[in-house]
């Protein structure tokens, strides 16, 4: 089965920046894709960025271009999520996905594309304070 752990939550002040890491365990020897969601109390599941390893593609939405990086070790079995100059907006749950056998590049972007991701991390808490 594959797993994922998302890991790199904290409370953090407005300002800083702040890595998130998300290794995963049981990949078959396929291509694939990972996406970065994040979900606020009362708010919709949002996708972030997705990025797949194998092609060199990374695609973001509008509210995370410019502050949010995402990359990959060189296994492609861990991605990270950088986010610059962190704001109060972006207290939320951050999730991982992993999008195998036939990855979107944008799967991440996409409307319900969330439910096409095939494992999911469990979540890490970011807060940010002032």
């Amino acid at each position: 089965d594959v797993q994922l752990q998302a890991s790199g939550g904290g409370t953090v002040q407005a300002g800083e920046s702040l890595t998130l890491s998300c290794t995963a365990s049981g990949l078959p020897r396929a291509d694939h894709g990972f996406g970065w969601f994040r979900q606020a109390p009362g708010k919709e599941r949002e996708g972030l960025s997705c990025i797949i390893p194998d092609r060199r593609t990374t695609y973001y939405s509008d509210s995370a271009m410019g502050r949010f990086t995402i990359s990959t070790d060189n296994a492609r079995t861990k991605v990270f999520l950088k986010i610059d100059n962190v704001k109060h907006e972006d207290t939320a749950t951050y999730y991982c996905a992993v999008d195998i056998w036939t990855p979107d590049p944008r799967r991440c972007l996409r409307q319900n594309g969330w439910s096409r991701y095939d494992a999911w991390g469990q979540g890490t808490q970011v807060t940010v304070s002032s």
